[in-house]
């Protein structure tokens, strides 16, 4: 029996620990090469790949407020940007400059990258376990909820979980056959990972908490390999580092003020809000999997083999993390999302070990029920709504006919003769949409800056002195006193609505200011 066989392998008693070597990524079960886990995982991907870029052909949704930031972040390489490093620019600049600007070349690089990311799953897995559970684990990956989800959507999670794999394999290759090779490719791993998102940061210490539990490897950081592998992500990361000292540190201000610490409340709510939401990230079958699995071995840490020592190292802690941060606050669902590609090795593992294959079948054909549904759910945006939540896609539809009201609305506006000059808005949403949807308007869209800036488009594009007006403001929701009391003339035009599908609608606020008063 094939579980068995791997059992035996990777942990012939259960109370027996074993190191990661060469020997155990060999290839136990693999059935005396009768099945070509290679060859299926790349028949399998392929197919995945088809189903994903044909939902993204025909996803109805317009790209949402975060995914418009950051193609107006493209428009302008550089070395950080107001809320999150610089990859996701440059990821996204490198895809439309070949593809095209449309919402299809935009997302494109989140369904590719997910799709390399579970290849290297399948590296990784191979490398501590066999290729047997190298293929169910990167499947078990391609159709988790949240990557099916993510697939459609470009995001600075997606650039970070290829990075987290790439590193995972990285170490797993450097504990069995330590090398500068291994070296290098883990730094830059965790280099690129941290000009994705600088949660990759968590790998560093997951890393020192394997070694606590894995006294057989601490030999390795007597080496100059791993302080290789460090300084050269820190030296990566250092030009965005350069960028945000130059601009007041607004990336890790930005950072502080999303994890919203507020003295010493505590969120049970949050925190258990946050653990449920788990279940849809990673699946309840696989999650429920995974929370029996650290019960059964509680306390006997040492007893398990090494590849499971170490998946335990690179998730549970950032689910623990991200759990208190909710307790202290707030965590949304996506923030423990690197903690998911080891745990995706660790569980499946853990199942074909056991033999559960039913429990293992039944999440992957629940899975890929979700993901149909999804891309279902995408193609038929705004043209349906659900009870008690009425239309899910509405906050991802109308962003194009604003810009096309807004457009039109600036070109005929104007005061005593005079046109309007540019766009004005203190609403990030708002920009966004302008900055993709409305790229052909030949006005600026300038964003309304207080006392410091409070996004990207306050920090880039700010409304100043120097600014002629009129200027057409525009909100979602009534102008703000502070702005227009900063004007010697104020008109108020007429709210309009505009379509967000077939059963939503999104109100615009809309004035005509004048003669800018001293700030």
């Amino acid at each position: 029996m094939v579980a068995s066989q791997t059992e035996t392998d990777l942990a012939p008693e259960r109370g027996q620990a074993q190191s990661i070597t060469p020997d155990a990524a060999a290839g136990a079960g693999n059935r005396s090469g009768r099945t070509s886990w290679a060859l299926l995982l790349t028949l399998v991907l392929a197919a995945v790949a088809v189903f994903r870029l044909a939902a993204l052909a025909f996803n109805g949704t317009d790209l949402f407020v975060d995914e418009a930031q950051y193609w107006t972040w493209a428009q302008a390489p550089a070395a950080g940007y107001y809320s999150k490093p610089p990859l996701i620019a440059w990821i996204i600049a490198a895809s439309t400059a070949v593809c095209g600007d449309g919402e299809f070349c935009v997302r494109l690089p989140a369904t590719l990258m997910h799709l390399a990311t579970a290849v290297v799953i399948y590296l990784a897995a191979r490398r501590l376990y066999s290729e047997e559970i190298g293929f169910w684990s990167a499947l078990v990956y391609a159709t988790l909820p949240a990557v099916s989800l993510s697939s459609g959507i470009i995001s600075t999670d997606v650039p970070l979980l290829l990075a987290w794999a790439l590193a995972l394999l990285a170490f797993a290759h450097h504990l069995s056959a330590p090398s500068y090779a291994s070296a290098l490719l883990l730094g830059a791993a965790i280099g690129f990972g941290l000009n994705a998102k600088y949660a990759m940061a968590y790998f560093v210490p997951c890393i020192a908490i394997y070694f606590l539990i894995a006294p057989e490897h601490r030999r390795l950081l007597r080496t100059p390999h791993l302080w290789l592998a460090l300084a050269l992500a820190v030296a990566l990361i250092l030009p965005n580092v350069a960028w945000n000292s130059a601009n007041s540190f607004v990336t890790v201000v930005h950072t502080g003020e999303n994890a919203n610490w507020k003295g010493l409340v505590l969120h049970p709510g949050k925190a258990a809000e946050f653990l449920l939401s788990q279940f849809g990230v990673f699946g309840p079958i696989l999650f429920a999997a995974l929370i029996t699995f650290l019960w059964q071995t509680r306390g006997r840490l040492g007893a398990l083999a090494a590849p499971d020592r170490l998946l335990l190292a690179l998730s549970v802690p950032i689910i623990l993390a991200v759990t208190v941060q909710g307790l202290l606050s707030r965590a949304h669902a996506n923030w423990a999302a690197p903690a998911y590609v080891a745990a995706t090795i660790l569980v499946t593992a853990v199942m074909i070990r056991d033999g559960a294959w039913v429990r293992l079948r039944t999440s992957l054909v629940l899975h890929v029920v979700v993901a149909l549904a999804l891309a279902a759910a995408t193609w038929q945006a705004g043209r349906f709504t659900l009870a008690f939540v009425g239309d899910p896609f509405a906050r991802t539809l109308g962003s194009r006919e604003i810009a096309a009201l807004v457009g039109r609305l600036a070109n005929e506006t104007q005061l005593d003769g005079k046109p309007v000059t540019a766009i004005l808005t203190a609403d990030r949403e708002i920009a966004a949409a302008l900055g993709y949807y409305g790229r052909a308007l030949p006005l600026k869209v300038l964003a309304w800056r207080g006392e410091r800036p409070r996004n990207h488009f306050e920090l880039v594009h700010p409304f100043t002195e120097q600014t002629l007006t009129p200027v057409l403001l525009v909100s979602q929701s009534a102008p703000d006193p502070a702005i227009t009391g900063q004007f010697s003339r104020i008109v108020v035009l007429n709210t309009a609505s505009v379509p967000a599908g077939a059963f939503a609608t999104r109100t615009l606020h809309l004035a005509v200011l004048d003669g800018l008063l001293k700030r």
